[in-house]
């Protein structure tokens, strides 16, 4: 398991630019907001937040249908589905991978980007914290999307449709915890609770459905 995790984070970073695409496209998003909301700082200051969830649930999206195109490329994906270790295990691995690799750049850049907001420290480190816990409940929602769409032709247009509706609740809870986090008295605990137990969750579901999705690819 760990040769596979280092495979595929080689992989994830080669492919297409890897953490570089995400972190330039989640800027990419955060930089252009200004312009359409002119330059009023407090009202960046209070939606900075949503932006900055938007970007990176967006920016989380682009490679998720290259999760196993390697191994349907190259034949491998057979000598998965045939080994002794529990196909749910290797999908969990890949997902674990994918987001070390393009996950977590985003969760690494979003203090920088929150100062292009006006984002004071709290919310900088709300938000830092959300997208930490949040960003991996979308890999394993994206890992069911790609499992699905691997074998079709243009399988990324496929993994975004079925995986945007099944990450607004992520977003929700995501952006909710950041402002409780900053505006008397909503508390933090409860939304930052849910959206961890969205990730485990999902951590349960995605690689499960991902797995039988594989399975059912190659009947």
């Amino acid at each position: 398991m760990t040769a596979l995790l280092f495979r595929d984070l080689k992989l994830a970073v080669r492919a297409g630019g890897g953490a570089m695409i995400g972190v330039l496209f989640f800027m990419t998003v955060v930089a252009v907001i200004p312009f359409g909301v002119g330059p009023d700082l407090n009202l960046l200051a209070r939606i900075g937040p949503a932006i900055l969830w938007i970007g990176a649930l967006l920016a989380a999206l682009l490679g998720l249908d290259r999760l196993f195109q390697a191994e349907r490329e190259d034949g491998s994906l057979d000598l998965l589905l045939m080994q002794e270790t529990p196909l749910v295990l290797t999908v969990l691995v890949k997902c674990l991978a994918h987001w070390l690799a393009t996950g977590l750049p985003l969760v690494l850049a979003s203090p920088l980007l929150s100062l292009f907001m006006n984002m004071d420290a709290a919310a900088i480190g709300a938000t830092m914290l959300t997208l930490l816990v949040g960003t991996p409940a979308i890999t394993f929602i994206g890992a069911a999307g790609a499992a699905i769409a691997v074998a079709l032709p243009r399988g990324g247009l496929l993994v975004s449709i079925l995986v945007l509706p099944l990450a607004i609740p992520v977003l929700i809870f995501g952006v909710s915890a950041v402002y409780a986090a900053v505006q008397e008295p909503a508390p933090f605990l409860p939304p930052f609770l849910f959206l961890t137990a969205l990730t485990l969750v999902f951590a349960v579901i995605g690689p499960v459905a991902a797995a039988a999705a594989l399975r059912a690819s190659t009947d």
